[in-house]
Order: structure tokens, then C-alpha cells, then sequence
């Protein structure tokens, strides 16, 4: 059994600072084998704004891995943004934007989806496909096969954002190669189901999206996390959303999967 604890969109900068203590004592309480942080570290990429989130990361017992998000290229600054868009982030986070975790039971794959001259549409290109597959190659047959990206692949009904760009032959390639699931934020709003659009007799990948964890840029949804319980052919999503007296995180909602020969479902 694997246990993943999912953070997003922290943006430091517009965080709620009464929220940091109460998120870091629960993350360490619930002991998770992986903290991933699907990107927006930041709301403006400054310096004082990475190392907030850096000293965040020092503070969680769990290894992390993280990828950027837009959010974390610096916006107003177009000479940065178009020659050396990832400078603070290597200085503060990590030099390595598109981390990996291996063992027998699980491999976990960042990819960075943040296209820096197109602000908020991200992109999921063919190399990317292609670093995954092979990031994948050698993972054991029955073990997880996870991916970790800042910008969802599939929208639900009424969302304005615009769609990462290629998503829809990434969903088709990612299932093809037999990824299990993906984690992803940007969209500050909660979901955990299979993706709706993918092709006929391809294997059923779990997305799972998860809101702002700190930020009070919310969109109608409490400040959350989730929670990953992962066994053989079974996944557990636990929602943790936060109190109305901001005092910390409880329980509000698990949904559980099965795996199948083709894929997950509902269970």
C-alpha cells in the first residue's frame, strides 16, 4: 500500500498565512509515503514568494516532488519570461522541473505543462508523451504508474480556461501506455473521476484534480487536499477541505476506484 498526498496552487503572495501551520502539522500527522505539488507555488514568481514555498517544502517530513505551474514564470517581466523563465524557480525549488520517483510499487512523473509565452493555456507535447513512456518502461507490471502536471488534460462543463494544448491525444497516448493516474490543479476546483473523452477500448485513467490548497483565490470551493490511498487494485481519494474558522483541514468527502483490465472505474 502507497499513500500520495496531492497539493496545488499554493501561490504564495496570495496566500492565507493562518492556513500554513494547520496544513503542514496535518500533512505531517497523515505521514504519506510522497507529497506531490502540482505547481503555482507563487502568484508573481519573486524571490520572497519562492522561498516562502521553499521553507514550506523544508517543513513537510515526506519527500516532495514538484512541478512548476504558470504562475511560477515571472508575468511581468517579458524579458525573463521569453530568455530565462525557470531562473527563480531553479534557485529556489529545484533545478530538476520535471521530477521523478521510482520503486517497486509505484513510478511517479512530473512533467512541466507551462508554456511560458502562452501564460495560462498549458501544453502536453509528443516529447513529453514520449519521456513519460519511458520514464514508464521499466516499471513493474502491477505497480502504479502516476503523472504529476500543473495544467489538467480534460475540463469540465462551463469551465473558461482554455484546454492544454495536445491534451486530447495526450489522454489517448498516456491510457495507450498504461498510466494509471494524473494529478494535476490550475483550475482552483475539486474532481476525481476517469476521463470522460478517450477512445473506444482504451484502459480508463483516473484524473484527479484538487483545488487551492492555500490561496484565497478560491472559485467557490474551500481551500483543499487530497489524500491518495493506493493498493493493488484499489484507489481511495480522501478530500480534506479546510474549517470555516480556517483552524485546519477535516474530512469532507472519499470516492473509490477499481482497477480492471481496462482501466479504473468507480467502485
Amino acid at each position: 500500500m502507497k499513500r500520495l498526498l496531492h497539493l496545488s496552487d499554493l501561490h504564495f503572495g496570495r496566500d492565507r498565512p493562518e492556513l500554513l501551520d494547520p496544513l503542514i502539522e496535518q500533512i505531517n500527522g497523515l505521514a504519506p509515503d510522497l507529497v506531490a505539488i502540482s505547481g503555482d507555488l507563487t502568484q508573481r514568481a519573486r524571490d520572497w514568494q519562492f522561498m516562502r514555498a521553499r521553507e514550506m517544502i523544508d517543513r513537510i517530513k515526506a519527500p516532495c516532488l514538484v512541478v512548476p505551474g504558470n504562475h511560477d514564470t515571472p508575468l511581468d517581466n517579458l524579458f525573463e519570461r521569453v530568455l530565462m523563465p525557470w531562473r527563480r524557480y531553479r534557485k529556489w525549488i529545484s533545478c530538476d522541473l520535471e521530477p521523478q520517483i521510482h520503486d517497486t510499487d509505484w513510478s511517479v512523473v512530473g512533467v512541466n505543462s507551462v508554456n511560458p509565452l502562452g501564460w495560462q493555456r498549458g501544453r502536453f507535447s509528443l516529447g513529453d508523451i514520449r519521456r513519460v513512456q519511458t520514464c514508464f518502461a521499466q516499471t513493474p507490471e502491477d505497480a502504479y504508474r502516476i503523472v504529476v502536471a500543473h495544467h489538467p488534460l480534460e475540463h469540465q462543463p462551463g469551465e473558461t480556461k482554455r484546454l492544454t494544448r495536445g491534451a486530447q491525444h495526450a489522454r489517448a497516448e498516456l491510457s495507450r501506455i498504461g498510466t494509471d493516474i494524473i494529478l494535476s490543479g490550475h483550475l482552483h476546483s475539486w474532481y476525481a473521476d476517469t476521463f470522460a473523452m478517450v477512445p473506444d477500448q482504451t484502459p480508463a485513467v483516473l484524473q484527479i484534480h484538487v483545488g487551492t490548497s492555500l490561496s484565497d483565490r478560491l472559485r467557490g470551493e474551500e481551500n483543499d487536499f487530497n489524500l491518495l490511498t493506493l493498493k493493488r487494485s484499489a484507489a481511495r481519494v480522501d478530500r480534506y477541505a479546510c474549517r470555516a474558522d480556517r483552524s485546519g483541514y477535516d474530512l469532507s468527502r472519499t470516492v473509490h476506484f477499481s482497477r480492471t483490465d481496462m482501466g479504473w472505474h468507480s467502485a
